[in-house]
């Protein structure tokens, strides 16, 4: 009986927590991110009228070799522009402890991609993540990126405040 109520409060826990997400979705990889392995995500049809805050999620192992992660996203609109963007984010401190919550092995960082947008296109939305990491002093990019197990995306509908 202590185990079902433990693992009903995780779970309303969890709930009340996410109350504020609408779509969060995840592609795992098995051997490290793959240069021109592109992550894709189709966004699902949102109200208009709300304003949203979306975010980039990344899960790395204590494999991951670097303290920083390059990426280029791009949002596809339903009416043919697209809008690019070259982000860097800190995965790590400067002592080289991760940031983000820690699940056993895996650190997931939550990452800031746009904030209080509104989505007044009729149609399709889609977000395209790449990485662009490559080691100090060389031109060209890394094949394979290591020690990255996922990479999320997720929407919350922004709090009025």
């Amino acid at each position: 009986m202590a185990k079902i109520c433990g693992f009903i409060g995780l779970l309303f826990l969890f709930v009340a927590c996410d109350n504020n997400t609408v779509f969060s979705e995840y592609k795992s990889f098995s051997k490290g991110w793959d240069k021109a392995q592109n992550v894709n995500f189709k966004l699902p049809a949102l109200d208009q009228n709300k304003n949203y805050d979306l975010f980039i999620n990344i899960r790395n192992s204590n494999n991951y070799p670097y303290s920083n992660l390059f990426l280029i996203v791009k949002m596809d609109f339903p009416h043919g522009k697209t809008l690019t963007d070259t982000l860097e984010y800190l995965m790590a401190e400067p002592d080289g402890t991760w940031l983000g919550k820690s699940t056993g092995s895996v650190r997931e960082n939550k990452l800031w991609y746009k904030e209080n947008i509104s989505f007044n296109e009729k149609g399709q939305y889609a977000v395209n993540i790449q990485h662009a990491m490559r080691n100090n002093g060389e031109a060209k990019g890394l094949n394979t990126l290591k020690g990255i197990t996922d990479v999320g995306f997720s929407i919350e509908e922004k709090n009025k405040e």
